[in-house]
């Protein structure tokens, strides 16, 4: 005996009109409450320090600016780890936050960072460019470009 799902489904119209009407419902609330983006949140848990000391050797910055800063940055609470390197002219410090903040702390994590640089500024020597901070490599932007013609499709 083989199953027929239209004669079932005439036999049931109720129940087949009733499941019809629960399906639209649902797709009804999932596209109110569902967010829709074209890619998902996603926090990079990384921040760059860079800084710039003109003529000076790799030794001098290290000593004068590199360490100055990493110093005060381990004051910082939530701190996890740093990496840096300092070549001749140039000073470059990774600050990583521990992975337990929720990304919606993250932005006074990064506050707080530039907090403590903002008070080790005054004694960095003389000629030091910046700090500078860079904690946004999530936010990207793209072009996209399209070729039509006669006869392209």
């Amino acid at each position: 005996m083989n199953f027929n799902l239209s004669s079932w489904a005439l036999r049931h119209r109720p129940f087949v009109g009733f499941s019809i009407v629960l399906v639209f419902l649902g797709g009804l609330f999932a596209l109110a409450v569902i967010h829709q983006r074209e890619d998902p949140d996603f926090a990079f848990r990384i921040m760059v320090v860079r800084t710039g000391y003109a003529g000076a050797t790799a030794k001098e910055v290290a000593e004068q600016v590199t360490d100055v800063l990493e110093k005060k940055l381990q004051d910082l609470q939530s701190l996890d780890y740093l990496k840096s390197y300092s070549k001749p002219g140039e000073s470059v410090i990774f600050v990583y936050p521990k992975q337990d903040i929720p990304a919606r702390d993250l932005p006074e994590f990064w506050y707080q960072a530039r907090k403590k640089i903002g008070d080790v500024r005054p004694f960095l020597p003389p000629g030091v460019a910046g700090p500078f901070f860079n904690d946004e490599f999530g936010d990207t932007y793209s072009l996209l470009y399209a070729i039509s013609g006669e006869g392209l499709g």
